[in-house]
């Protein structure tokens, strides 16, 4: 018995390093208002450079208020460096969710070292959703062939403050 119960510390302590260790996992889910059932996936990382080049959070906040007034409802994926090139630090999901309007369940950000490219795309395929992104992502054409269907990629712009979407 002392033998056993050894065992369960040792094997409950892997499992507890392994889950310390890796980056967390974000599921992958619709953002899903009462409003609407159109799910959008937003590239925050690009998205937040729309108005003059500069990254700025108040930048995917306009696009997603727009989207939500077009009735979508947007999840946003950023790179891992978002909180950086916005901040100067770190940031998380729950750090992001309130400068860009949305609740922490519908941001995500890509684990260190992984392009948040293939997350989006990859998310965009199974909700069968857009993105809105001004990326034309030619280096995942031949793993996601999809990229080419028409209206899955959206490009938009910003303007004196409007926000310029062809969304149908």
């Amino acid at each position: 018995m002392h033998g056993g119960m050894i065992s369960a510390v040792a094997s409950f302590l892997l499992v507890l390093l392994a889950a310390l260790k890796g980056e967390p996992k974000q599921r992958i889910r619709p953002n899903r208002t009462r409003r609407s059932s159109r799910p959008v996936l937003v590239d925050g990382s690009n998205v937040m450079h729309w108005v003059e080049g500069k990254p700025n959070l108040a930048t995917v906040k306009l696009v997603v208020r727009d989207l939500q007034r077009q009735g979508y409802a947007p999840t946003v994926w950023f790179d891992a460096n978002v909180g950086y090139l916005t901040r100067g630090r770190y940031l998380g999901p729950k750090d992001l969710a309130s400068p860009v309007g949305l609740r922490r369940g519908y941001v995500s950000i890509a684990p260190r070292g992984t392009p948040a490219d293939p997350l989006i795309l990859q998310s965009a395929k199974e909700l069968r959703a857009p993105v809105v992104t001004n990326d034309r992502f030619r280096d995942w054409e031949e793993t996601y062939p999809h990229l080419k269907a028409p209206g899955f990629l959206v490009s938009g712009t910003i303007s004196q403050g409007a926000v310029h979407l062809p969304m149908h």
